[in-house]
């Protein structure tokens, strides 16, 4: 039974979702604007991770996660270099899908993005103020916040002290400091729409729950996102749903905590902000995806140069003991899977499906494909069978492949010299020039490529 730490209640729930056997799944996608940071990354990686794990437990999960491309970031972007809003958000959807590719993100079920559905932000906004929840002043509609009983619920704050950090600004016509905005009007060189209330765009908070009610129904099972997203973001998309569609809007609420760069929030100001594409020039981004996985997502999470490069040693371990069991089940030895082994295997996968299980404890779970791993390195030392390196590679990346993390390494193209170089020792070997096979490998080790020299041919790999 999977368990989730659900935010609303603030404890664990045992997961019911609202139809058997299917799971109706939203998680908040980025502002685009600029590259993805590594920030963006965690609940990108974190949220499909659980999605793997729903679809292993033979759930049909429809996952929905949008694009915000209408913002004033992406605005002021535009005025920036003289081009349209779109062409903007376009061009970085483009780019944050390279490198969605790159963590081995599944694609969504659906990603809508924003600009394409403001027919339905209009409409949920017309029904809000029709049921009393929102009202319109000189062209922009506010919400009403305290006509929605249930406002706080989630990110456990109340009215009264909401209310003492609340003032409203001279320009602003609205009623009530905590009222926020559902459409705002047309400012000289801004996209805009037109609306019963005047040309405008709508205000952020809305876009998520026109898009979920269209793709997922009135009510959902789990809504997801950053833990910075719980309020006002999140409460706000209660308030919305709740009071248009009458229903609760999502059973379960999944947030990740924070990322830190070095113990310090990350921030350009602090010069530790880093983007996904430039961790991706240093290191394969598996390397990023497994570093973000080793933690509990609801546990503050460290980014260093020294745990990547733990995180990258890591997964090389995983990689190598991999390429073994490979290498034996290719080498044809036949030979029944002894039962201890099979028995032993199944305990190890099931260690890591209660991991994953207690909502959905990542770090616990690779772990036990850890031990797994120690376990099959050891029997290729003594020797194992075809069909027995066969099993354990087989669990090794079923484990892996739900938490997207890939066995197989990643092509690498090397230099003109290296490869000039790896096909001058195989021609030395041929000649039975031993002493300067040897010596192009030392020189290859100084450059951090080691050779193996398999019944298939030369492997390498880096140190």
């Amino acid at each position: 039974m999977i368990e989730i730490y659900n935010t609303l209640s603030g404890h664990k729930e045992a997961f019911q979702p609202i139809e058997e056997g299917k799971v109706r799944m939203y998680v908040c996608g980025p502002t685009v604007y600029n590259y993805i940071h590594i920030g963006n990354a965690r609940p990108m990686i974190v949220f499909d991770t659980v999605r793997r794990y729903m679809e292993y437990k033979g759930y049909q999960v429809n996952y929905v996660s949008n694009f915000t491309d209408v913002d004033d970031k992406i605005i002021s972007k535009a005025m920036e270099e003289g081009v349209p809003a779109a062409e903007i958000s376009a061009r970085y959807i483009a780019e944050c899908k390279k490198d969605m590719e790159g963590m081995n993100i599944k694609p969504a079920t659906h990603t809508p993005l924003a600009t394409n559905e403001i027919d339905g932000m209009i409409e949920m906004i017309q029904t809000l103020i029709d049921k009393g929840y929102a009202y319109e002043a000189e062209g922009t509609v506010y919400f009403s916040t305290r006509k929605f009983a249930g406002y706080g619920k989630l990110s456990k704050k109340n009215i009264e002290e909401l209310e003492a950090g609340k003032r409203i600004a001279v320009e602003e016509k609205k009623k009530d400091a905590l009222d926020f905005v559902l459409w705002k009007p047309k400012k000289p060189g801004e996209p805009a729409w037109p609306s019963p209330w005047g040309e405008g765009r709508p205000g952020w908070h809305i876009e998520c729950s026109v898009m979920s009610r269209k793709y997922l129904g009135d009510e959902i099972d789990i809504h997801a996102g950053g833990e910075d997203l719980i309020f006002p973001h999140h409460e706000n998309e209660i308030a919305q749903s709740e009071a248009a569609n009458g229903k609760q809007f999502s059973r379960y609420w999944m947030h990740n905590a924070f990322l830190n760069i070095n113990h310090k929030k990350m921030s350009k100001s602090l010069n530790n902000f880093f983007t996904v594409r430039e961790i991706s020039e240093k290191y394969d981004l598996q390397v990023l995806r497994f570093f973000m996985l080793s933690a509990h997502y609801r546990s503050p999470l460290n980014f260093s140069e020294e745990l990547m490069e733990s995180s990258a040693n890591a997964l090389e371990r995983i990689i190598n003991a991999c390429d073994g069991l490979r290498d034996a089940a290719a080498a044809g030895t036949a030979g029944a899977v002894p039962e201890e082994v099979r028995a032993n295997a199944a305990a190890y996968l099931k260690k890591y499906e209660a991991a994953m299980e207690d909502d959905f404890n990542t770090a616990d779970a690779l772990a036990a494909v850890f031990e797994l791993v120690k376990y099959a390195n050891i029997l290729l030392k003594e020797g194992i069978s075809a069909e027995t390196a066969h099993l354990l590679l087989e669990h090794i990346e079923t484990m892996c492949g739900i938490c997207g993390i890939k066995t197989k390494r990643s092509a690498q193209v090397l230099d003109e010299e290296i490869e000039r170089l790896i096909a001058e020792r195989q021609q030395a070997r041929k000649e039975k020039n031993f002493r300067r096979a040897d010596e192009i490998r030392d020189l290859l080790s100084a450059q951090g490529i080691i050779l193996e020299d398999t019944r298939e041919g030369v492997k390498w790999k880096k140190a």
